[in-house]
C-alpha cells in the first residue's frame, strides 16, 4: 500500500516505568528504542501521533488524568506539531480521531510502539488493520508485564513473544528497531 507512513507511541507513560504504579518489564529499553524511531520520523518530518491512556473510572489504578503517572514519559513526549491523543479504551482508534486526523495527512501506514503489546498494542494494531492501514510493530520497541492465568504465571517475555507472532501471522509486519533503521 502506497502513502505517507506514520508513527503511533502507544501509551509510553510514567505509570509503566520504574518507579509508576504500573511498572512493565523492559519499559526503559523499549521507549529507548521508541525514541530512535521517533527520531527517525522527525528527522524526515514524518507524521507522529502520540497517544496517552486515561483512566476514568472510578477507583482506576493507574493512568488517572492530572497524575504524573499518566503523564507522556520525558523521553517520548510530543511536539507542537505532533498529534496528541487521549484514550480511554485499549484502541487508539475506538472513539478518538486518531483515523480522521491519520486520513487528513494521507497515511496509509503505520508505525506502531508502545505499550502493552498484550492488550494497547494488540488492539490498535488489529483496528489499523480493520481500517485499512498497512502496519509494521518494532517488537524491541513494545513493552508488557506477566500476566497470570488459571494459576499459571506467563512471563511478560512468553506472553509479548506470543503477541508479536500473532500480529505477525496476518495484522502486521513485525520487526527489531535495528531492522527497521536499516530499511528505512
Amino acid at each position: 500500500m502506497e502513502g505517507t507512513k506514520a508513527l503511533v507511541i502507544v501509551d509510553f507513560q510514567n505509570d509503566y516505568f520504574k518507579g509508576g504504579k504500573f511498572q512493565l518489564e523492559g519499559t526503559e529499553e523499549a521507549a529507548k528504542n521508541a525514541k530512535l524511531i521517533l527520531d527517525r520520523f522527525r528527522a524526515k518530518g514524518l507524521p507522529v501521533a502520540i497517544v496517552q491512556h486515561h483512566n476514568t473510572f472510578e477507583g482506576a489504578p493507574f493512568f488517572v488524568p492530572g497524575t504524573e503517572g499518566a503523564e507522556i514519559h520525558e523521553s517520548l513526549k510530543p511536539k507542537e506539531n505532533e498529534i496528541l491523543i487521549t484514550k480511554t479504551t485499549p484502541g487508539c482508534f475506538y472513539k478518538t480521531e486518531l483515523h480522521e486526523l491519520l486520513q487528513k495527512k494521507s497515511v496509509k501506514n503505520l508505525v506502531i510502539v508502545g505499550a502493552m503489546s498484550h492488550m494497547c498494542i494488540d488492539t490498535t494494531v488489529r483496528e489499523a488493520y480493520e481500517l485499512g492501514y498497512a502496519c509494521e510493530v518494532i517488537s524491541d520497541a513494545c513493552a508488557t508485564r506477566d500476566l497470570e492465568f488459571e494459576g499459571k504465571v506467563i512471563k511478560a517475555a512468553d506472553v509479548h513473544a506470543a503477541y508479536m507472532a500473532s500480529l505477525a501471522f496476518w495484522f502486521a509486519k513485525v520487526l527489531k528497531t535495528e531492522d527497521y533503521l536499516k530499511q528505512n
